[in-house]
């Protein structure tokens, strides 16, 4: 397998949240997204309990908790983040109702039927979508509120280059309409979904990491596995801008019955 067709999780998992910590965003997303994604969900107040999952550096729950009034706890399993994201909150003045914590998506700690609102954005592959809304439904209370985005094919046929990217990067990849169905297979009723706009990736993430790569590779001049894994994030790029008709992400919805 070459380099640029490995995928990005066989590198180490500390060289990879490193090098994101110089980056704004760990994923697609934007401001106006989770606030359109925001917009879907009712009944949120003072009260209310919320779980960022896979929160990285806390770039959209810094939105989510200025758009909200509830208390919110922050997820990732990586303590740099954790470190950046409480730092990002005390920035904002969002310390008293934000909390990130290093935690294990596939072990929440919190009680059944605890949470208004799980949040997710551009992490629940981590654990799977189907296998995340299904074992993180016990913990939303009934008529709370899932939304996560969700790597997705807009497309039942594409071509086989970017087909086998996805088939090794993450098989579980699927169509719209297979991921609405496991959504009300799992419980829920389908609020929204909706496609993330290309500026997502690009003006977002994409463009951003110019100045990361740069701060990276200067670091770790000569470190093969560190240019290796620049080297698979810019084949990931190219990729997008290539075949961006096919494949982007979608957020989804889903309000528990």
């Amino acid at each position: 397998m070459s380099t640029e067709n490995k995928s990005i999780h066989e590198f180490d998992v500390n060289l990879i949240s490193e090098y994101f910590t110089n980056a704004e965003r760990q994923g697609p997303g934007s401001q106006e997204v989770t606030l359109k994604a925001l917009g879907f969900i009712d009944n949120l107040t003072e009260q209310s309990i919320i779980a960022d999952i896979g929160c990285g550096t806390g770039g959209q729950t810094i939105t989510l908790a200025q758009h909200t009034t509830g208390k919110i706890t922050a997820i990732d399993l990586f303590p740099k983040f954790v470190d950046i994201f409480n730092a990002n909150m005390q920035k904002h003045n969002l310390q008293n109702r934000v909390k990130g914590i290093i935690g294990n998506m596939e072990n929440l700690p919190f009680e059944h039927e605890e949470l208004d609102l799980i949040w997710s954005e551009g992490a629940i592959y981590n654990i799977g979508f189907e296998k995340g809304i299904n074992e993180w439904r016990k913990f939303l209370k009934n008529g709370g509120f899932i939304a996560v985005s969700e790597a997705s094919w807009f497309t039942d046929v594409r071509p086989q280059e970017i087909t086998d990217f996805w088939m090794d990067a993450y098989p579980e990849i699927d169509t719209i309409p297979k991921k609405v169905e496991q959504m009300q297979k799992a419980g829920y009723i389908p609020v929204a979904t909706f496609i993330l706009p290309e500026n997502c990736w690009t003006d977002h993430f994409y463009v951003p990491q110019t100045a990361a790569q740069e701060i990276f590779l200067k670091k770790y001049k000569g470190n093969t596995t560190a240019e290796e894994l620049i080297k698979n994030i810019r084949h990931e790029e190219r990729m997008y801008y290539k075949y961006k008709d096919f494949y982007g992400y979608v957020f989804y919805i889903g309000k528990k019955i």
